[in-house]
């Protein structure tokens, strides 16, 4: 049984998220007590309670605690069976945040996996469903096949945004005598993932999107074209789609991505360079300010050099410890991306090595 702080650094809820998808991939069971102290209402929210109720349809997980506000849960997980299915998070909690609990075991079960969640797609202090499908799922396609379909947005505070994912492995945990001759596998079939450098800066692309309420308004228009003003600057070519939908809770945001190759005729595929950075509108705040917003951050990552951003980093971390001699170069070290490597060695054994001058964080394996 692996025993996890949840008070550790960062102190919030991707200890949980990250364990459970950890816990369910190894088969190895954990305990974990001050969930989220760090934060204002400690303990469990209703996000992480779904996390573990899809994980026991996936894999006939048992879990103690989980219930809303504890700051215990106990879980043991179960063998990982492809099926499909369908979550209602029931408010606008992020399905990017519930993704990290349940993507990464989805992507080594026997069968293929059918995922279709209804909750928020677009919401504060999470990374958007576009950032995910975009920035995020390009990495992942090393592992498995994945299609993933936004197919109706969700703003706070009624959420009911709805996305499909199905993922088709291409490896089978259960195929392999132990865990160790998994892993071992793995790390010999699966290109490591290595971004050290931008290279060429190819094109631009971004996603303005609003409910439809504010079409009069011209809402995604006038995020994108504040965006692209400020992004004229990297003489590239910028595409930003604008997007109205029907949806329960007024709402707006863009997300933005910068794709880079180490070519300059051609992308990279097995080891993409995107980098990405997001802006939600708020009442009050003006369209212009949100795209001015979201572009000042992808010109500060673009800017930075480092070919991997701040947030990709938490979030590719626990799928590089499966592939020793991954490295990346990121613009930012964050508490997060520090509490998340404090969980996966708990789980996995790995070695991380960070120079912290370079900004450079490399798997160095058991």
């Amino acid at each position: 049984m692996i025993t996890l702080d949840g008070s550790h650094l960062e102190g919030g809820g991707s200890i949980a998220r990250i364990a459970l998808a950890l816990s369910t991939l190894t088969g190895k069971a954990f305990e974990l007590d001050s969930i989220r102290k760090n934060r204002p209402q400690p303990g469990l929210k209703s996000q992480h309670l779904f996390c573990v109720k899809a994980l026991e349809k996936l894999c006939n997980a048992k879990a103690e605690g989980a219930e809303l506000g504890s700051t215990y849960m106990k879980y043991v997980p179960g063998k990982i069976q492809g099926k499909s299915i369908e979550i209602d998070i029931q408010t606008a909690g992020s399905i990017p945040l519930f993704l990290q609990a349940v993507l990464l075991p989805s992507m080594f079960a026997d069968k293929p996996v059918k995922l279709n969640i209804i909750g928020g797609t677009d919401g504060k202090w999470a990374a958007p469903m576009d950032y995910f499908m975009h920035v995020f799922l390009p990495q992942m396609r090393r592992f498995a096949g994945i299609e993933c379909k936004l197919l109706k947005r969700g703003y706070y505070p009624k959420g009911n945004g709805k996305v499909e994912i199905k993922i088709k492995p291409k490896f089978n945990l259960y195929g392999y005598p132990n865990l160790n001759d998994f892993l071992r596998d793995v790390g010999e079939k699966v290109e490591r993932v290595s971004l050290i450098e931008q290279n060429h800066l190819m094109h631009i692309k971004g996603i303005s999107h609003a409910s439809v309420d504010l079409q009069n308004a011209k809402v995604a228009e006038r995020q994108a074209s504040s965006a692209e003003f400020l992004l004229k600057k990297y003489n590239v070519p910028i595409k930003i789609s604008l997007e109205y939908d029907k949806t329960l809770s007024t709402g707006s945001g863009i997300t933005l991505w910068a794709v880079f190759s180490r070519r300059t005729d051609d992308l990279d595929i097995s080891n993409p360079i995107i980098i990405g950075a997001d802006c939600l509108g708020e009442r009050g705040k003006k369209a212009e300010e949100v795209g001015t917003e979201a572009a000042s951050r992808l010109a500060k990552e673009i800017d930075s050099k480092a070919p991997v951003d701040r947030h990709l980093a938490d979030q590719l971390l626990p799928y590089m410890a499966l592939l020793p001699g991954s490295k990346i170069k990121v613009s930012e070290i964050t508490s997060h991306t520090r509490t998340n490597l404090y969980v996966i060695t708990q789980f996995l054994g790995v070695k991380f090595d960070i120079d912290e001058k370079e900004k450079v964080v490399s798997v160095l394996g058991n």
